[in-house]
């Protein structure tokens, strides 16, 4: 069948894609390297790991989102209030332990999470107008949490400090819980329906419709996720920099779709995995890394990311239109948008 033929030439496009990029990660490392063997030293990439933990957790949960052609521009305020929350109700409850805290982290960023499925979902409103808005609502909530004030490290829960940087076979904890996640992500897209529901989406949403797929149920799954990892990641950020604050991580969520983009994930929806998410995350934090160590200025730092990141674009468009995203079997591409969320 020509949807087979193309989900197999679409497999071995990422994972051409997906080589080329690892091989640009090392070649990248090699010459900021020989420039300043600094670099190269096993502390050096291991805090270069440590420091992209955290954007791996949330480009985790932007893939799922992209995957349906959504967006979800609320991760980063989603993480600072969710950080503030858990900060708030470490002080008030000090007997409070470390998996309770990462539990609750997660139930309310699902929560923030869903307030954006539904809201999608239930208005059949586009992604980017609810994310964007939402965006603004979880900063201002913050402040009335807050009322204003700063986190500092004597208020944050010793819990909560203890959690990205206790040590276990030589990395941190703010690395397991990395891999963690990237563990689940690979089991769930590969072996759970849900998973493959979801490129399903993306990849035509009105085949998806024909052959049964819970649109509304599954759309609400998504925003969780995405919800939960980013509320997750909201604990280990406060945790790690033992501070919490209204702006905290404000502009983030532009890194965590920049990665994705590199990483070859697709903002159309359907196609994205796993390994190129990683590479993706690697190849921000090698950048970001290697940068300051050969002294290149921060306004030259901004524009290379930039112009890496509309490289990335471009390659995707071009890798899309000549192959297309068809994985399901279908009979008409119907009108309805990515976000459409009739029954």
């Amino acid at each position: 069948m020509k949807s087979t033929k193309d989900f197999r030439m679409n497999s071995l496009s990422l994972r051409n894609r997906e080589v080329a990029l690892a091989a640009i990660v090392v070649a990248i490392s090699l010459v900021v390297g020989l420039r300043a063997p600094v670099f190269l030293t096993v502390g050096n990439l291991l805090d270069v790991i440590n420091d992209s933990a955290i954007l791996a957790i949330l480009v985790m949960g932007q893939m799922v989102v992209l995957l349906t052609r959504g967006i979800d521009l609320s991760v980063a305020s989603n993480l600072a209030l969710t950080g503030m929350f858990c900060a708030v109700l470490g002080k008030a409850h000090p007997g409070m332990g470390a998996t309770e805290l990462v539990l609750i982290a997660l139930a309310f960023g699902a929560f923030l999470g869903l307030i954006n499925g539904v809201l999608i979902t239930g208005f059949d409103l586009p992604p980017i107008v609810v994310t964007l808005g939402t965006m603004s609502a979880y900063r201002g909530a913050i402040f009335v949490l807050s009322k204003g004030a700063w986190m500092n490290e004597q208020d944050i829960h010793v819990a909560i400090k203890g959690l990205p940087r206790v040590q276990f076979l030589g990395l941190p904890g703010l690395v397991w819980f990395a891999i963690a996640t990237l563990a689940i992500c690979v089991w769930f897209f590969r072996y759970r329906r849900a998973g493959r529901e979801m490129y399903a989406l993306g990849g035509n949403l009105s085949a998806a419709a024909y052959i049964g797929i819970p649109i509304k149920r599954r759309l609400l799954q998504v925003y969780a996720m995405s919800g939960a990892l980013a509320g997750l990641a909201g604990l280990l950020w406060v945790g790690r920099y033992s501070i919490a604050f209204t702006e905290l991580a404000s502009g983030y969520e532009l890194t965590v779709i920049a990665a994705c983009v590199i990483g070859g994930i697709s903002t159309a929806g359907g196609l994205g995995t796993v390994a190129g998410g990683l590479l993706g995350v690697l190849f921000a934090g090698v950048v970001n890394g290697a940068l300051p160590v050969i002294h290149i200025s921060p306004f030259w730092q901004q524009a290379i990311s930039g112009t890496v990141i509309l490289v990335a674009v471009v390659a995707n468009a071009r890798s899309e239109r000549r192959l297309g995203k068809q994985i399901l079997p279908l009979r008409e591409r119907g009108s309805t948008s990515a976000q459409g969320v009739r029954p």
